[in-house]
């Protein structure tokens, strides 16, 4: 790796292990706040009444904890700099594409099971929002009153871990601004943690979630396409591993 600074690529895996934290504990550092209040007045404009509403609470979304698909790859990609500090270039070509190969089948197979739930649960955000008024009040309660402003921080305080993540990646090796893929990843990492923040802002509240799961949608198809990517690029490092390692007993014991 040339003149790599160790603590800069260090430090880089400790940035977007944090963001990918803070993203997959979204679901319990958003949501959950009282929209009693607020669904009581919007039944009242759809001239309902209602009497209890104090089990409703405001939603953690899914588009923030499907950002940590996507970033999933990231951390693999940072994890396999990572691996050359401790491994010999030789030895580590060959653990690379057997484990970059395991890591795509597990992305691809975790990001189709949660593109099949995002999109079960658009279409029954849909169902009920359109089936005004008892349905578009089930929607209110379970998905209406979506935080908006919690969001907005933690999409920032991820934003800012990626952005350092990044800045730390060139510090430890600028040499890194030559590997498009790399550099495919950290534009798209970047711009959907932008898109999903700009998507919360775009429509009214009780619209937010439907948007938000939209968002989720496509997260996780762009990480069955970067698994799909992993895949595919492991296949050569396989096959040159194998032919290295068939290679060996020939070397060793010429006669």
């Amino acid at each position: 790796m040339g003149d790599l600074r160790k603590p800069f690529l260090l430090l880089a895996m400790l940035a977007i292990v944090l963001a990918i934290g803070v993203e997959l504990g979204a679901g319990l550092l958003i949501g959950g706040g009282d929209a009693g209040a607020a669904l009581a007045d919007s039944a009242g404009a759809l001239d309902v009444q209602i009497d209890d509403v104090s089990g409703v609470s405001e939603p953690s979304g899914r588009g923030t904890g499907y950002l940590a698909l996507i970033d999933a790859v990231a951390v693999w990609s940072t994890g396999l700099f990572c691996l050359g500090l401790l491994l010999p270039e030789r030895i580590q070509g060959r653990v690379q594409g057997v484990a970059s190969l395991i890591f795509s089948i597990i992305l691809i197979i975790v990001g189709l099971i949660a593109l099949l739930i995002a999109f079960v649960e658009l279409m029954i955000m849909v169902s009920l929002f359109l089936a005004v008024p008892f349905g578009t009040l089930a929607y209110l309660a379970l998905w209406g009153f979506f935080p908006v402003g919690d969001a907005a921080v933690l999409l920032g305080l991820v934003l800012l871990l990626k952005l350092v993540w990044a800045g730390l990646l060139v510090l430890a090796q600028p040499r890194f601004l030559q590997n498009k893929g790399l550099v495919l990843l950290i534009l798209t990492t970047l711009l959907c943690t932008v898109v999903l923040e700009f998507l919360h802002n775009l429509v009214p509240v009780i619209l937010v979630s439907i948007v938000d799961d939209v968002a989720a949608l496509v997260f996780a198809i762009i990480a069955i396409i970067w698994g799909l990517v992993l895949l595919i690029g492991s296949i050569p490092a396989i096959v040159k591993a194998i032919r290295v390692t068939a290679a060996l007993p020939t070397r060793s014991s010429p006669r």
